[in-house]
């Protein structure tokens, strides 16, 4: 896939941009805060339908105005496609999303027509935090690839919300007890769903990972992933989540919450057989980190048969000589959107396309 052109419209600081990056590396540079991460985040938002820093959709539009918009446009095996957002205060529907000519009526006909993954200091978390920022990192590479995935993770929340206020409900109405058999089965049917491509997604990104990461420390480090799962063995993980949520009932009905179930997943990231939230340096949780993105990249080029667009914000700089040179023999195979404050960061790199940022301004180089 490549990204032929991305406009923007009273999005963060732009009151207009037009974006025709070159087909290999593009870099937009310049001082701090003057707008060059929300070109990146513009295009996250049309991959898939928000932003990568703020679930309020209301930050994006410019300061003073009531509606933004962006458009990207790309080429890829099956055609051009077009894809564009319109976010507006002042309407009861404040974001609209246009694939083609056709107004989507879901946020999930969106997924899979732009896609594209991005390495920002934020991931970070991904590493750091606890394991909901590993669910979302990992569902997120899913659904983007899998609209059917995103379906079910949709589902299995509804699920799991009702089935919850049902839990509170009968500890002021017992009899309602009979009706949880409905919601456990329903959960566990949803559950399997997900289970089952997250186990997969993630023997296949630590294979693609370890490669990654074997490639930036020289081999000095393994890196190895681990899906962990209270049904991750279980050749019938429907089934077994059923068994579970019976057998956890009662602590469930006392605790009024469920306390089974792959809202509680997690993955493990483990450098040298340890684990690396909790004994990796902070170069070294980076790294893991830019390993995971870069099997991110390989393992959506091999399920779309062509390489996703690759974004880099402020990434360069936080590297050592050795890492910074393996990056860039990576990054010159596909299309990549690189910010950095100072071009001798990408020193090595083909750069196509080069912009220069100031106050929501672009000019080209």
């Amino acid at each position: 896939m490549r990204v032929k052109s991305l406009s923007l419209t009273n999005f963060r600081n732009y009151e207009r941009a037009l974006i025709e990056p070159g087909a290999g590396v593009t870099v937009f540079t310049g001082p701090n805060a003057q707008g060059k991460t929300n070109i990146l985040e513009a295009l996250h938002l049309c991959c898939l339908g928000r932003s990568h820093r703020t679930p309020r959709d209301d930050e994006l539009i410019r300061w003073g105005q009531t509606s933004a918009r962006v458009c990207v446009r790309t080429e890829q095996r099956d055609g051009t496609h077009e894809v564009s957002i319109s976010l507006d205060k002042t309407q009861k529907k404040r974001k609209t999303v246009r694939i083609g000519a056709r107004q989507a009526e879901r946020i999930g006909e969106l997924l899979g027509h732009v896609c594209a993954v991005l390495f920002s200091p934020e991931d970070l978390q991904i590493v750091k935090s606890g394991p909901a920022e590993r669910r979302r990192f990992l569902d997120m590479q899913l659904s983007q690839l899998r609209p059917a995935y995103f379906y079910a993770l949709q589902r299995a929340v509804r699920t799991l919300n009702q089935r919850n206020a049902l839990l509170r409900e009968i500890a002021r109405q017992s009899a309602l007890i009979d009706t949880l058999d409905m919601w456990d089965e329903q959960l566990a049917r949803t559950g399997a769903v997900i289970v089952q491509n997250r186990r997969e997604a993630v023997e296949r990104l630590s294979t693609l990972a370890a490669q990654a990461h074997a490639s930036l420390t020289g081999g000095r480090e393994r890196l190895q992933l681990r899906y962990l799962s209270q049904v991750a063995q279980e050749q019938d993980p429907q089934q077994a989540l059923l068994a579970r949520l019976r057998a956890a009932r009662d602590e469930d009905l006392r605790r009024m919450t469920t306390t089974v179930g792959v809202h509680r997943d997690d993955i493990g990231i483990l450098i040298n057989g340890r684990e690396a939230r909790m004994f990796a340096s902070q170069g070294q949780q980076r790294s893991a980190v830019l390993s995971l993105k870069l099997a991110q990249l390989d393992l959506a080029g091999e399920e779309r048969e062509e390489a996703p667009v690759l974004m880099l914000d402020d990434v360069m700089s936080e590297l050592d000589p050795g890492r910074r040179r393996q990056l860039i023999e990576r990054i010159d195979r596909v299309q990549t959107f690189v910010t950095c404050t100072d071009l001798s960061d990408l020193a090595g790199a083909r750069q196509d396309t080069v912009y220069r940022v100031e106050d929501g301004t672009l000019i080209r180089l």
